[in-house]
């Protein structure tokens, strides 16, 4: 059963596939917005998944954050991710983002738990109406 104070970290290393410039989030070789998004959906992610009933999964749903630093090539990244609330199948995380130095980025992310498979089904039905 997930609950709050769970928690698990995510890290990477910035190399030239999620520094900005290759992301297009940007023109500069810093650790992007959105790599470091996609590393605190991660950590969230971690953070329930040991939890969850066989067949079930969660998706992001919301998420708000802020990048208060920027972090070079070869720097090491690590998003942390703690349950806040659940409220019946929604998940709340605090969240936040530190390279060795200090926070880069923090803020709050919401996760919904779903049914893989009718989750999937619904996806292979929008896919056929397109």
């Amino acid at each position: 059963m997930v609950s709050a104070g769970q928690t698990a970290t995510a890290t990477v290393t910035v190399t030239e596939s999620n520094i900005a410039k290759t992301m297009k989030s940007g023109s500069l070789e810093v650790f992007a917005t959105p790599a470091m998004c996609a590393l605190m959906e991660e950590a969230a992610q971690a953070a329930v998944q040991p939890y969850l009933e066989d067949g079930e999964g969660t998706v992001g749903i919301a998420l708000s954050i802020t990048h208060e630093a920027p972090t070079p090539l070869g720097a090491t990244v690590t998003a942390k991710a703690t349950v806040s609330a659940v409220e019946g199948r929604k998940i709340t995380f605090d969240i936040e983002a530190s390279d060795g130095v200090g926070i880069i980025g923090r803020g709050t992310h919401e996760r919904f738990v779903i049914n893989n498979e009718k989750f999937m089904a619904k996806v292979t039905s929008r896919a056929k109406s397109n």
